[in-house]
């Protein structure tokens, strides 16, 4: 079960105030057609000015966490603005760092930087590669890092792992966390493993070139660094924390970058979410806003944790000296100062195992060697209950143990593996638990009673199979054309019935019909007798066979991708993207009867599903 977790880093500091550092561009004198000269220039290291375009006698100064001036190097960026923040990562929180500013303003070189001068991304991943090392061996915990990278183009999350993916739906789990089913999530073990999956990634990124830039990204590229730490002892904690490396592309004004056609398509799907972004900022500072609009834009939805959330983040906004640039710079850093004010609640995302199957095994171990062969014989009274999903008492022990009994047992093991000063409380749960498992076996006893009438009723009632052809009216020969004579068809006795089994035909009416197939369905044939009556499909298939279909739909439903999903019968695409999102959130199916509890899934679905999977199978 995932739980938030106070901050563990020495402070009782549970909130965290967005850090804002700008990065101000080298001048680039062909840029500057008039000669003006810059525009804006860095006053200390955390304090800057720009000409104030009301009245250029004037400038509008700036207080930052950070100035980066144009000399400042990619290192400096890196140690100063992004080391800080890289920890928490490690320790179950997550943390975010994405660039913004106009188009041409740096953030991308910022951000990927080149072979001699890498920028935040491989920096920042060569960093918890480190942080992870420097752990003790003896501290107790497992890391295990993994990374995905998407682009969001067009309003589309694009798997950049996997170039031949469709547009990702984004959910949100019941802990109300951010995922995308489908996404490729890669392990990797050291740098150059990253390296090798992240370089051919980027080039799959969306680029194309404007006037203002030969190599303009036309997405939004989220790299994403998972890092998941296990403890090695009881009770297995687990802790997840996530890295969001964020490149965003620039703001355009379509008048100087002279975009046409599909350039100008996507320069408006990107000034459409950051203008998004830029309303999302302006509700989470205005404080009575009853809706934050992130659910707006893909991209907005995405850094959900990065702004009003639960990460640690840190903005760098990148701008141009050029007076080309200076509207673009000025609305820039007023979204800049704006965003510092936003304030996050950090917490640590833990699970905690509970060994709840060791357990049972255990016991069942020690009654084996006790009785002896009793154990076996339980086992296949189990396994052939399990078959006949039609006995009220298989359905309610099937929902009672699992839930209300691993429920017990984690909190006796709770119990024992802490000293807690609530351990009262615990004890009023354990025997409120054991009070529902009391009246769980009375209503247990009470179906199995009502089950043993029912076999008891149908062995007293004879069952009726009429196997001859149904009656044929013809009309009469007789001079009254109003009445008309029933002629009826002699029995056909069947070659493999013996003749005492056969009734009486009569005509039933309706009403007559609907209650004896009712009555049927409750029914069991008397002992030492055929039954008759069994027309379900799955009897006619050899049991063999039957199974073998089974485990090979189970083994796509847990392993197959959407494609292959959607090859199954009655699976469309909704429902496999469905399904892919119950599997990201739940984990595989352990029956094929488990696929009702995908939204969408009901009882005579998941019927007419399995019935045209397991005959298309077989007609293969």
């Amino acid at each position: 079960m995932a739980q938030r977790v106070a901050m563990a880093d020495g402070a009782n500091k549970r909130t965290s105030r967005v850090r804002v550092a700008v990065r101000l561009r080298p001048y680039m004198g062909k840029q500057d057609e008039k000669g003006e000269g810059p525009c804006v220039r860095g006053l200390d290291s955390q304090n800057l000015e720009i000409i104030n375009w009301r009245n250029a006698t004037e400038t509008v100064k700036y207080h930052f966490d950070a100035f980066h001036g144009e000399q400042t190097t990619q290192q400096q960026v890196f140690l100063s603005s992004v080391k800080p923040i890289l920890p928490h990562a490690l320790n179950g929180q997550n943390a975010s760092v994405f660039a913004y500013g106009p188009t041409g303003a740096g953030k991308t070189h910022t951000m990927l930087g080149s072979s001699d001068q890498p920028g935040v991304i491989p920096r920042a991943v060569r960093e918890v590669f480190n942080l992870v090392k420097a752990k003790d061996d003896d501290d107790g915990w497992d890391y295990s890092i993994g990374m995905s990278y998407l682009e969001i183009y067009n309003e589309k999350v694009l798997d950049l792992l996997s170039p031949g993916s469709q547009d990702l739906p984004i959910r949100e789990d019941k802990d109300k966390n951010i995922l995308i089913p489908g996404l490729t999530h890669t392990t990797i073990s050291s740098f150059s493993d990253f390296d090798k999956h992240f370089v051919p990634a980027t080039l799959n990124r969306t680029t194309a070139s404007t006037k203002l830039n030969q190599r303009s990204s036309r997405s939004h590229a989220i790299l994403l660094i998972k890092v998941v730490r296990t403890q090695r002892a009881l009770p297995n904690r687990q802790q997840t924390g996530k890295l969001y490396l964020v490149d965003l592309a620039g703001s355009e004004d379509n008048r100087r970058t002279g975009n046409q056609g599909i350039r100008l398509k996507e320069s408006g799907a990107i000034n459409l979410s950051l203008f998004t972004l830029s309303k999302v900022v302006d509700s989470l500072n205005s404080g009575t806003a009853v809706r934050v609009p992130y659910r707006d834009s893909k991209l907005t939805r995405l850094l959900q944790d990065s702004l009003g959330g639960s990460a640690h983040s840190v903005m760098i906004t990148n701008i141009a000296p050029e007076y080309t640039y200076y509207f673009d710079t000025f609305s820039a850093l007023n979204f800049a100062a704006k965003s510092k004010l936003i304030v996050n609640k950090p917490f640590t995302q833990e699970t905690v195992a509970v060994p709840v199957l060791p357990v049972k095994r255990a016991r069942e171990d020690h009654e084996a060697g006790r009785s002896g062969t009793e154990p076996q014989k339980k086992k296949q009274k189990e396994k052939k209950t399990e078959q006949d999903g039609s006995s009220p008492s298989a359905h309610l022990h099937s929902l009672s143990e699992p839930s209300v009994m691993d429920r017990l047992i984690a909190l006796e093991k709770l119990m024992m593996s802490c000293q807690d000063k609530n351990s009262h409380s615990m004890l009023k749960d354990v025997a409120q638990s054991r009070k529902e498992i009391q009246e769980l076996k009375e209503k247990q006893k009470k179906f199995e009673s009502q089950a043993l009438l029912m076999s008891h009723l149908a062995k007293q009632e004879p069952a009726f199979n009429n196997s001859t052809a149904p009656l044929q009216r013809k009309p009469s020969n007789a001079t009254k054309p109003n009445k008309q004579q029933a002629v009826v068809q002699p029995l056909q006795v069947s070659q493999l019935k013996p003749l005492q089994q056969l009734a009486v035909v009569k005509k039933q009416s309706v009403c007559a019909k609907k209650k004896e197939r009712k009555l049927s369905d409750h029914m069991e044939p008397p002992d030492g007798k055929e039954n008759i009556m069994e027309t379900s499909w799955e009897s006619q298939l050899d049991t063999s066979v039957l199974e073998q279909s089974r485990q090979k739909i189970l083994q796509v439903l847990n392993c197959g991708s959407l494609k292959e999903l959607k090859g199954l019968q009655q699976i469309g695409d909704k429902k496999g993207k469905l399904i892919l999102g119950w599997r990201e959130i739940h984990g595989h199916f352990s029956k094929l009867e488990d696929l009702v509890k995908v939204e969408g899934m009901t009882e005579k679905r998941f019927s007419t599903f399995m019935k045209a999977n397991i005959l298309s199978a077989m007609g293969k």
